[in-house]
Formats: C-alpha cells, sequence, structure tokens
C-alpha cells in the first residue's frame, strides 16, 4: 500500500492524459445525439426481444430452466426494483405469445436494426470514415449484425440454463445453487459482451479497421458495462425512489432509456479510444520511417 499511492501519483499525469480525451469526447453535442438515439431503439426493441427469447425458450424449446435463466440475466442487467418488474410481468406476459408470428419478429428486426444506424454513424467518424453505406447497405449490414448479437445472446442464456441443470442435479434446489448460477452467468456472460463489442468494432464501420488495437477497447468496454451494472446496484434505491417520484407510471421505462444511454456513451468512448491509439502508432511509424 505504501509503494501503491506514490506509483499513483507518479502516472497521474499519464492516467490524465489518457482519460481527458475521453471526457472531451463525451461533452461533444453529436456523441450524446447517437447516444439518446441508442438507448431510444434500445427501448423500442428491447421488450419485444425478451417476449420472442422465452417464447422461444417455453413454447420452442421446451426447456424451462433456459427461460428461467432470461429472468436471472434480466435482473443482472437490471438489478433491483427494475430488474424484478420486468423479470414479474415478463414471466406473465409470455403466454400471449405461444405462437410466433412473423410480423413479430420483423418489427423486432426493424426496431433492433435502429441500434446499429447511429453506430455506424458514430464509428464511421471515430475512424475519419467521411462517406458512411448507402441506406440499403447499412440495412443489410445491420441485420445481420441483429442475428449474430441474437445468436451469441442465446448462447449466453442456453450456457447457464445448462450450468443450472448440472448444479440442481448434484446439489438439489436451494440458495447455494441459485448464487452459484448467478455466478456462472457472469463467467458466460462476460466474455459474450466483449465478443458481441468487437464484432460492432470490427464489421461496422465504413471500412477495415486493425483488429489488433479494437481488441484491447472491445475488452474495456465489456468490463465497463459490467461495471456499470454495479454501479446501478449501489445507486438503485435512491435513482428509483426519484424516477418514482418524477416519472411514474415511466419509472421502469425511464430506468432503461437511462441505462442504455450509459451503456452507449461507453460502446462509443470505447470506439473513439481504439480510434485515437489507432491514429498514435500510425504517426509514431511515419515519424520513426
Amino acid at each position: 500500500m505504501r509503494g501503491l499511492i506514490p506509483s499513483l501519483v507518479r502516472y497521474a499525469p499519464q492516467y490524465r492524459r489518457a482519460v481527458r480525451p475521453t471526457f472531451q469526447y463525451w461533452l461533444e453535442t453529436e456523441v450524446h445525439v447517437y447516444g439518446f438515439s441508442i438507448a431510444a431503439s434500445v427501448l423500442l426493441s428491447f421488450w419485444p426481444f425478451l417476449l420472442l427469447m422465452v417464447s422461444l425458450c417455453r413454447y420452442g424449446l421446451g426447456w424451462p430452466t433456459a427461460e428461467e435463466s432470461i429472468y436471472l440475466a434480466l435482473k443482472d442487467y437490471f438489478p433491483g426494483s427494475t430488474g424484478e418488474f420486468l423479470a414479474y410481468n415478463l414471466q406473465a406476459r409470455a403466454w400471449e405469445f405461444r405462437a410466433i408470428s412473423w410480423l413479430s419478429v420483423a418489427l423486432l428486426l426493424f426496431t433492433a436494426n435502429g441500434i446499429f444506424l447511429p453506430l455506424e454513424v458514430a464509428l464511421n467518424r471515430a475512424w475519419g470514415v467521411t462517406k458512411n453505406r448507402t441506406f440499403w447497405k447499412n440495412q443489410l449490414v445491420s441485420y445481420g449484425m441483429v442475428v449474430v448479437c441474437g445468436i451469441l445472446a442465446l448462447i449466453s442464456i442456453v450456457l447457464p440454463a445448462w450450468g443450472l441443470n448440472v448444479l440442481r442435479q448434484w446439489f438439489g434446489t436451494n440458495l447455494a445453487v441459485d448464487w452459484g448460477a448467478r455466478a456462472f452467468f457472469k463467467v458466460v456472460s462476460i466474455p459474450v459482451t466483449i465478443l458481441m463489442v468487437f464484432l460492432v468494432y470490427w464489421k461496422l464501420p465504413n471500412r477495415k479497421v486493425p483488429v489488433r488495437l479494437i481488441l484491447p477497447g472491445a475488452i474495456l468496454v465489456g468490463l465497463a458495462l459490467e461495471l456499470l451494472k454495479w454501479i446501478a446496484l449501489v445507486i438503485n434505491p435512491w435513482l428509483q425512489a426519484k424516477l418514482k417520484r418524477e416519472y411514474e407510471p415511466f419509472n421502469n421505462s425511464a430506468t432503461v432509456l437511462l441505462w442504455s444511454f450509459f451503456a452507449g456513451m461507453l460502446f462509443l468512448a470505447g470506439a473513439d479510444w481504439a480510434s485515437r491509439r489507432a491514429r498514435a502508432i500510425e504517426l509514431a511509424q511515419r515519424k520513426s520511417g
């Protein structure tokens, strides 16, 4: 501990120089436009996606434990009363979606696709791309990202469900098993989140990006998103009291929108950091060459 404080003081200027551009980036008005656009699209697609997943697990796969893992994931992403409220209502409403209509899937794809449109514009801006894809090319790439991320989300649900089945077969149903399932979900969900972030950073910009430079950014953002969950857990009682007083009956929608905005800002900051790092490396290579 004695050596830690002097080290932090000694390297503080370097940390400040590394972090300052990120805070400056967050203060740009365009970035806030991108963040709120992403959050609004998440709000529109979030509930239909959950209903589709629960319907698939309950009526398509006939796997109650996988459905239970969805509720577990929901409570993990939104700790506290919001997660409990959403999980309860999701379980109550899922019976209405016994038959999955193609119209519901099409509407889900359309709203989820809206997440990637502002993301592409923001990532192109971060990487200095002056020309975005045409609308139809963007739609094709975005639909591909929706499908891939949906498959990864399903994997992050199926694996914990399998782990929960194994734990219950070995130890029965008790509180320790439930906590073990939560821990196993964390072990699975963090790498899956990092992989999702990496794929978006890699494929969404309208140019080739260096994989070795975006991978650290994807890892940092994945870990930062996990940290955001813990922050949400800590401040949830105060935040829920405030939102319930000022937004009820829309307080839970406001919670989803708010935390989606913060997650989107972290996502955009990671891309900006990776692009700045790439430009710094390219400049150093030119000077050395």
